[in-house]
């Protein structure tokens, strides 16, 4: 364990040179939030390709539920 201590202090002791270059000021997403930017960007674009492929196959017509000769009849009669 004190291995494992003792080489993570001096990898903390190598890279905090490396941080200090950097302006503290300046916060930038980096790679990763490149990474996870492009990653939901496809996934929104598949999703609207599915969706543009789905309602394309929808009938939005009703189709008549009762012949016109059987809503000509229905109409005439009273339900009071």
């Amino acid at each position: 364990m004190a291995d494992m201590s003792a080489s993570a202090s001096l990898a903390m002791t190598h890279l905090v040179p490396l941080a200090k270059e950097f302006d503290e000021d300046k916060v930038t997403p980096g790679v990763l939030g490149f990474i996870v930017f492009a990653v939901m960007a496809l996934a929104v674009w598949g999703l609207m390709k599915s969706m543009n492929r789905h309602m394309g196959r929808v009938n939005f017509a009703e189709p008549d539920d009762k012949p016109a000769d059987a809503a000509a009849s229905d109409a005439g009669r009273s339900t009071a």
